[in-house]
């Protein structure tokens, strides 16, 4: 099946990179290296694919629409790529790490892009490295510091797990069909160290979760419904800022407060 013969579809959130420029910077940046197990997500019609192929000797790829999977399946008949055919927000990445950690790479679909880094936080444990192509404002609330209008929930999760730095901005015109809006490339390298010191990682998520649900609230008025009247006297955060002031560290530091609370209630309950 010709490349022409498939349009881009509008469900699938698709826009094929064509640029080589920036294809050429992508593969700079990544810097594949044989032995290295490289997995890309949303291979489109293969315009990174091939020269990751061509440097590691072996990839795998992750596509969900079927006409793709069997356009790649026939471009790259007689090489060592393995196809897997599914939904990568339901993906367990596990699956192809086998006791490695997995360099990650792809141009991602728009309209999955957060859900889909909200599901590889939860599986970090065998993620080695990212480098994604992604709608711009979403990078600028991946790398946003506290108190920019880009910093939320996404900035909070990510950066308190991984190191986050946008490489490049690229137009509309490097895609087919050009998008309404600029895109980016972001590399994102996990680090534990960052959550050095958290408790509890759930009790961590549903702060940040409960903070940014009400932004335009006072962390007083955001968090009152986790019924932890000691929770800023514990932390020594300051109960009258707004989510977007808050840092990462402090974050952690109420995610701490919350769940020694949380474990005296249930042992005095």
């Amino acid at each position: 099946m010709p490349d022409t013969a498939l349009r881009a579809r509008k469900r699938f959130g698709q826009h094929f990179l064509r640029d080589r420029g920036v294809i050429d910077f992508i593969i700079a940046q990544f810097d594949p290296r044989d032995g290295t197990p490289v997995v890309e997500i949303g291979p489109g019609r293969g315009a990174l694919t091939a020269p990751l192929l061509a440097r590691l000797g072996s990839l795998t790829v992750i596509e969900l629409d079927r006409d793709l999977v069997e356009l790649l399946r026939e471009r790259f008949r007689d090489t060592t790529l393995r196809i897997v055919s599914a939904d990568a927000l339901q993906y367990d990445f596990g699956q192809l790490a086998m006791g490695s950690r997995l360099r990650l790479v792809g141009n991602l679909p728009y309209n999955i892009s957060t859900p889909l880094l909200f599901h590889l936080l939860a599986q970090m444990e065998c993620v080695a490295s990212m480098l994604f192509m992604l709608q711009h404002e979403v990078v600028e609330r991946i790398c946003a510091a506290p108190g920019e209008d880009a910093y939320g929930r996404l900035s909070v999760m990510l950066q308190s797990c991984c190191r986050a730095e946008q490489l490049m901005v690229i137009g509309p015109e490097a895609f087919s069909p050009p998008p309404k809006v600029k895109s980016a490339i972001v590399r994102l390298t996990p680090d534990p160290t960052l959550r050095e010191g958290l408790l509890d990682k759930s009790c961590f998520e549903q702060i940040v979760r409960a903070a940014f649900s009400k932004r335009r609230k006072t962390l007083r008025n955001a968090l009152r419904e986790l019924d932890a009247p000691s929770l800023f006297e514990v932390s020594g955060i300051d109960p009258d800022l707004r989510a977007e002031r808050l840092s990462v560290a402090d974050y952690i530091s109420l995610a701490n407060a919350y769940s020694k609370t949380v474990f005296t209630t249930k042992i005095c309950g």
